[in-house]
């Protein structure tokens, strides 16, 4: 992409170590089906992971970033040397020791690129892989220095006692929404400290308005539309682990699933354009583009979406969110992409992933 956030990001680092959008969701916008071709944002792999497990016959993981590549190539490796808990304790979903030892047994199935990565992050390694992206980084810095200058770790643990909505809402309004709460989050959820801190500046280009308003909204309904007993992205968020829940491609009953079908998974290290251009014979069933529309100008979201258009099949459906830009298919395209609104208002009222200000769900005509 030219004129985007991909021009100016910093590839020496890994960016993501989880992916911070609902799989759940993300499966049921694309509905994918045995001997289907799927292309993928790697991002840190776990939802390139989770569409494996409906069993498609390929499933292209395209990233512009090495290191998120070595991210996705150290899951595979555990998945085929690990066991389902031996998995959960190196990414740092569950307390364990050892987590060396488990990089060690899956270390020779890294290309030399990944290896090398890998070897440099013995620190992350330790604490657990899932923690070593500059996001997680991002909300490590919230969960040690600053929400401890507003909630107790008994108040903390109330927000995960898995209660009725009436509850969830009287327990945010009466005590977790106090004055320092609002204050504190919108100074860390700023533009200004989420560009240096979380995510790269560039990524804000086209977003109006106050960003800690918006995410403010969302976390709000988060803790107490949703339930955070089962949201595994708030769990990770206040305590670095997952000790109530599970994103999908964690979850045991999806573990042998997906690393039976490791062999169908393609690894790409290029931008989504390159690989497009290349890639226009209609052959795409199914597109998960994470939010990568949210960093570039309407001018370019539209060239991409003409590029997917040539290179899926007639019903290939789509999947991205917005998180403070809006984006949805431009009007001069309504004869290629016909939204699927009520289906994308539907998934996104449940989305655990729940700093998306939108779903689109969208199917080639």
């Amino acid at each position: 992409m030219r004129d985007n956030a991909s021009t100016n990001a910093d590839y020496t680092q890994l960016r993501y170590a989880q992916c911070w959008e609902d799989a759940d969701v993300l499966l049921e916008a694309l509905n994918i089906q045995p001997g289907q071709t799927c292309l993928s944002i790697a991002s840190a792999g776990d939802n390139t992971l989770a569409m494996l497990s409906k069993g498609p016959a390929r499933v292209v993981a395209v990233d512009l970033n090495p290191a998120q590549l070595a991210a996705l190539e150290l899951r595979m490796a555990a998945y085929r040397d690990l066991s389902h808990e031996e998995l959960l304790v190196l990414i740092g979903s569950r307390s364990g020791n050892g987590r060396e030892q488990l990089y060690r047994r899956c270390r020779n199935r890294l290309s030399p690129s990944a290896r090398d990565f890998w070897d440099a992050q013995n620190k992350e390694i330790r604490r657990g892989i899932g923690g070593a992206g500059k996001f997680e980084r991002y909300f490590r810095l919230f969960r040690t220095r600053v929400l401890p200058q507003i909630h107790s770790r008994a108040r903390i643990k109330r927000l995960f006692e898995d209660v009725a909505r009436e509850r969830r809402i009287a327990f945010y309004d009466e005590e977790w929404d106090t004055w320092r709460w609002r204050l504190l989050f919108h100074i860390f959820f700023s533009r200004f400290v989420m560009g240096r801190f979380g995510r790269a500046p560039s990524c804000f280009k086209y977003v109006e308005g106050s960003v800690a308003d918006r995410i403010l909204n969302r976390t709000r309904y988060a803790l107490t539309e949703l339930n955070p007993a089962e949201n595994p992205y708030v769990q990770w968020i206040l305590t670095e682990s997952h000790p109530a829940a599970l994103p999908y491609s964690l979850r045991l009953e999806n573990f042998e699933s997906i690393r039976d079908h490791l062999d169908r998974l393609e690894l790409r290290n290029e931008s989504l354009e390159t690989f497009l251009e290349n890639e226009k014979n209609r052959a795409i069933d199914c597109f998960n583009l994470s939010d990568v529309f949210e960093y570039m100008p309407e001018v370019e979201y539209e060239r991409l979406l003409r590029l997917i258009v040539l290179a899926g099949r007639p019903g290939a459906r789509l999947a991205y969110w917005n998180v403070l830009a809006e984006r949805n298919r431009p009007d001069s395209m309504r004869d290629q992409l016909r939204p699927l609104t009520d289906l994308a208002r539907s998934l996104h009222a449940r989305d655990k992933a729940f700093f998306y200000s939108a779903l689109v769900v969208e199917e080639i005509v």
